[in-house]
């Protein structure tokens, strides 16, 4: 008689494996890409490499960005002035915030407390405090023109960004919330990445064929170098080996592979229609890149060097995730 709730319990764990392991492990997390112009995001099936629906968002999604607990995948549709919150598994729309005004591009601090947006065409930064649940404005800062794209040193103290349009970087300490120092970069100025534990930007030139590179490890920045990779370098993204990183040329149709500790270009790939940003996945064998200019998402196989297929998407495709990629 004492067997029988034994082998109860043990049928009830194999019909438990059989019937839900297998579905889930069948159903990797999906692919976002952000169409800006069409303002949807296409849900893409890793899968079988089909697009499973379009979400209605804000208008003019660019770029998204994972909260600190890893429970929302946030659209920011910079004309929308509203975030969209997205399960980042199941791609369930689970909410709407409103009132955050002109948010291009987004990034959390390190040591989360700080949320921070560019307002492309409003020409400020806006400086919010994360509680975990919404972003509260702490302060509103009057930048230059454009402001592109921002990178948060390690520290968690300094929040750089690029303005497109005037042509500068500047740094933004956090706690204070004002502009520590700005200075001139070439036409352009796009992406940053910072290597070197955060002494050393690379700074993205759409404008022009290349990479600067600038040492803010002092009081003041210093540019150090320019690495040529190819007309419009826009968009960078690591390739989760702690040794590279990717940029965009988006003019010049190709992705570059930048060595962090030589800079200097170790490969090129070709990618057709303005390839803009990327992701990894997670083995670190295949990028996923936006093709702003053909609608489609291009997967590239890094071992071949070649893009293996193209998946339909709506209009200017800009930003793309996946919860399951290589480390930032």
């Amino acid at each position: 008689m004492r067997s029988i709730p034994f082998l109860t319990g043990r049928l009830a764990a194999f019909l438990f494996v059989c019937a839900v392991l297998p579905s889930q492990a069948a159903e990797p997390p999906p692919i976002f890409v952000l169409n800006s112009l069409d303002a949807t995001v296409s849900v893409i099936d890793p899968g079988n490499w089909a697009e499973k629906q379009r979400i209605p968002t804000g208008k003019e999604p660019h770029h998204l960005y994972l909260t600190p607990d890893q429970s929302s995948l946030i659209v920011a549709n910079s004309a929308g002035d509203s975030l969209t919150f997205l399960n980042p598994r199941t791609a369930e729309v689970q909410r709407v915030v409103y009132g955050i005004l002109d948010p291009y591009h987004l990034r959390f601090s390190p040591d989360m407390k700080w949320f921070v947006t560019a307002a492309n065409r409003l020409n400020h930064v806006d400086i919010y405090r994360w509680d975990g649940k919404e972003p509260k404005l702490v302060k509103r800062i009057p930048t230059g023109k454009t402001p592109s794209h921002i990178w948060i040193d390690g520290k968690s103290t300094t929040a750089y960004v690029t303005m497109q349009d005037s042509d500068e970087l500047i740094a933004v300490d956090l706690s204070t919330q004002t502009i520590r120092w700005r200075v001139a970069t070439g036409p352009m100025p796009a992406d940053i990445f910072g290597i070197h534990d955060g002494k050393t930007l690379l700074v993205g030139l759409t404008g022009s064929d290349g990479v600067q590179v600038f040492d803010v490890a002092g009081a003041q920045p210093k540019l150090v170098g320019q690495l040529p990779t190819g007309k419009g370098a826009h968009a960078f993204r690591s390739a989760g080996d702690d040794r590279s990183v990717f940029v965009s040329n988006r003019v010049a149709n190709t992705i570059s592979r930048i060595d962090i500790q030589t800079l200097k270009v170790t490969d090129t790939y070709p990618v057709p229609g303005g390839p803009d940003c990327m992701d990894v996945s997670a083995d670190g064998k295949t990028l996923f890149v936006t093709s702003r200019w053909a609608k489609k998402l291009s997967v590239v196989d890094l071992a071949s060097r070649k893009v293996v297929r193209q998946v339909n998407v709506g209009r200017s495709p800009h930003g793309v995730w996946t919860l399951d990629h290589a480390k930032i």
